[in-house]
């Protein structure tokens, strides 16, 4: 019975010690030297690839934000505030109370066919408002010219990219907004226009809030 006990108290401990060392190599050590190694090498993309401006932490370039004038009375969705360049459409996961308009609760796409009425509907609706917002006095759009990504909401909901076309359709627009030279916005978007990773992975694109801090600090200087 001694020898019972005794054994059964050996594994106790055995277990007991394999437990503390574990929590301490598995729960702190392995931790430390991970966070350690990321804050060293890559201490913007641990700390969520932020984008500053001003001093300030405002926003990352990884999310979208929506760039809208504020709800007016009785208004549920706000409208879009011409003069900044504008994402993707923030249809996300479609129509629900939880996120609709860049909130982080959730991400996902809308999961609708490509012949689902509603997608139809709402794809319409965003290539006549395009057309419609982007026009000026001197420059009128084409529906031709409308890119995919100026219609279509992303994977995500979440996109904080557009494609270099869709940043070129809004700059007649922002340039009038703004009081700018088009050639000046055009610079802009250039400046900010990202080629495709390694030289081929994934497609060319601009990052919205990075361009339009660069817009803001163009209009300051203006």
């Amino acid at each position: 019975m001694n020898n019972s006990v005794s054994n059964t108290v050996r594994l106790l401990g055995a277990g007991l010690r394999a437990l503390l060392v574990l929590t301490l190599v598995t729960g702190v050590l392995y931790p430390l030297v991970v966070t350690g190694i990321a804050q060293g090498l890559f201490s913007s993309k641990a700390n969520g690839s932020e984008i500053k401006a001003d001093g300030k932490v405002v926003g990352s370039s990884l999310i979208g934000q929506a760039y809208n004038l504020p709800l007016k009375k009785g208004q549920e969705t706000p409208e879009p505030d011409l003069k900044w360049f504008q994402g993707r459409p923030q249809n996300g996961l479609g129509t629900n109370s939880v996120n609709t308009r860049y909130k982080l609760i959730l991400s996902g796409a809308t999961n609708r066919s490509a012949d689902n009425k509603d997608l139809v509907d709402w794809v319409t609706a965003a290539k006549a408002a395009v057309i419609k917002d982007n026009a000026t006095a001197d420059h009128k759009v084409k529906p031709s010219e409308v890119p995919a990504d100026a219609v279509t909401s992303s994977g995500s909901g979440l996109d904080p990219d557009i494609s270099p076309q869709y940043a070129d359709l809004q700059v007649h627009r922002v340039a009038e907004k703004n009081g700018l030279p088009v050639a000046e916005v055009e610079r802009l978007v250039d400046e900010h226009t990202e080629g495709r990773t390694l030289g081929f992975i994934g497609e060319p694109r601009v990052n919205v809030l990075e361009l339009n801090i660069a817009l803001k600090d163009l209009v300051a200087k203006s």
